[in-house]
């Protein structure tokens, strides 16, 4: 009797075949359905040390750390509390409480053979939380949901300190043809508003020379404030024929940063900031999709409950409402976008940022 089989000979199988003496036959058995030794496998731990030509593959742990390292481990683990113990790592949870109540009960670790007794630490567990304990990983402090909302808000980083401390500021929005900036202290009273026509990108391109001289002198006009708030407008690169606008926007927003941030170079602190447009369209409810729409008639409204109201959301000096309305007239036919957009910013400025972190 004979079974056929199945052999590759010569680059090609081939089938023949083989009695049930065969010793091929025979074997096979024991080849697919050999049982599982019972015999407890060999582990060999690779274990990383701040030193990374110390590794061992024994399991004792007191020939895996140096004598000095287990002492600096031990003192750790006998006097840290429930939550030092967590800073380290696999240390989070129940281990770290297990730690403390077996130290209660049963008095300081001797060894680090004897952590092997606390429950839910293996070998290669305690291996790496001596490991943390002797090269301790730096953790990025998490920012709170308030630092999160202002870090969409504005740019760079400011601290909330500084931004209590705020007695006035200058909102600066830039366009393609002018400038425009409004000053509003921490009352919200308007002090200065007005904007200068520069130049038309859409015309020509300037050098960097011409750049200069405009922008200093416009900054000449503009009124020292504790900050200076540049609105940030995020337009695509894709579109290609967007480019000499998007190198306007980023040659005019970095002069401005110089040439406005006078003391950086001794303190390091920004005197200049730049403010989300998407934001401050939000605040204000101004935003149809992902584009914003005038601020025009918002502003129309602000001045006018400025003199109808006891206590408006924003102050125009009585003396400044006339010339204000006026402006509005003579801008009647040509929407100075960047004179409305400039008072918005400066108010959402102080309502996002300012007023939100006072405590």
């Amino acid at each position: 009797m004979s079974v056929s089989s199945v052999l590759k000979a010569g680059g090609r199988w081939k089938c023949f075949p083989v009695p049930l003496e065969s010793t091929l036959f025979q074997a096979l058995p024991n080849f697919c359905c050999r049982k599982k030794s019972t015999e407890p496998e060999k582990i060999i731990t690779s274990v990383d040390f701040c030193d990374d030509n110390a590794k061992t593959s024994e399991n004792a742990l007191d020939k895996v750390f140096s004598s000095k390292q287990q002492v600096s481990i031990l003192h750790v683990l006998n006097t840290a509390s429930t939550k030092e113990l967590e800073a380290f790592k696999l240390l989070h949870g129940r281990k770290s409480v297990n730690i403390v109540e077996y130290r209660e009960k049963f008095g300081p670790f001797q060894n680090l053979e004897s952590l092997m007794k606390v429950p839910l630490l293996e070998y290669k567990t305690i291996v790496r939380v001596c490991n943390s304990i002797l090269c301790p990983e730096t953790r990025k402090k998490k920012k709170s949901p308030e630092h999160r909302t202002l870090g969409r808000l504005i740019k760079p980083d400011i601290d909330r300190e500084r931004l209590r401390a705020v007695n006035s500021i200058v909102s600066i929005v830039f366009g393609t043809r002018r400038i425009a900036w409004a000053h509003l202290d921490r009352k919200l009273t308007v002090l200065d508003w007005q904007h200068s026509d520069c130049w038309k990108v859409t015309n020509k391109t300037y050098s960097s020379s011409v750049y200069l001289k405009e922008i200093s002198s416009i900054i000449s006009k503009i009124p020292s404030a504790d900050l200076y708030v540049l609105e940030k407008i995020a337009l695509s690169i894709q579109n290609s024929s967007l480019f000499p606008i998007l190198l306007h926007f980023h040659i005019t927003e970095a002069m401005l940063y110089a040439l406005l941030n006078k003391s950086f170079a001794e303190n390091g602190q920004h005197q200049v900031l730049s403010m989300s447009r998407t934001e401050v369209g939000k605040h204000f409810e101004l935003m149809i999709g992902e584009s914003r729409t005038s601020g025009k008639e918002l502003v129309k409204q602000l001045i006018t409950e400025s003199v109808l109201k006891v206590e408006p959301r924003v102050f125009f000096p009585p003396d400044k409402v006339v010339h204000y309305r006026q402006m509005f007239s003579s801008t009647h036919l040509h929407r100075i976008e960047e004179l409305y957009d400039s008072l918005l910013q400066a108010i959402a400025f102080y309502e996002l940022a300012v007023f939100s972190s006072e405590p």
